[in-house]
């Protein structure tokens, strides 16, 4: 989906009705129970937890205006999309996660390419995001994406 907001609050506004509480619980969800130090942005019709340019100023890609990205939320055409560039990342978090998932919810786990696909959003598993997490440390973050720049 294209939006057209410029903050937050509009582009929940422009959201279908039925998606705003979702995307704002699964945004709270993510707040509530991220570690320390990772910060909540918004652009382009995503809400984006980021460590923050002054925790880590190298900055993504060697960009040192670009915070480096961790999880985002978007509001697709037919689902809602939680990345999670971490979950990849760590192999026990990615096999405990998919192990867990059917303990929430009752559908298959759509994911693939860090992005968990919500198509039912009355089935989203807000306990299980929030124990995901919970996982990753932005130390554990920094380290895990320096060591994969290095490989490269």
């Amino acid at each position: 989906m294209k939006f057209d907001a410029k903050t937050y609050k509009e582009f929940i506004l422009e959201l279908p009705e039925d998606r705003r509480s979702a995307i704002e619980r699964l945004k709270n969800t993510i707040s509530e129970n991220l570690p320390e130090g990772f910060m909540e942005t918004y652009s382009k019709g995503f809400i984006h937890f980021v460590i923050p340019l002054d925790k880590y100023p190298e900055g993504y890609l060697s960009n040192p205006s670009e915070p480096l990205p961790f999880i985002s939320i978007a509001s697709q055409k037919n689902y809602i999309a939680l990345y999670h560039l971490g979950i990849y990342a760590f192999s026990n978090i990615l096999n405990w996660f998919r192990e867990e998932y059917p303990k929430y919810v009752k559908t298959k786990l759509d994911m693939g390419k860090s992005c968990i696909r919500f198509k039912n959003i009355n089935e989203i598993p807000y306990e299980l995001i929030g124990k995901l997490c919970k996982k990753i440390t932005v130390e554990m973050w920094i380290e895990k994406y320096e060591s994969a720049r290095k490989e490269k």
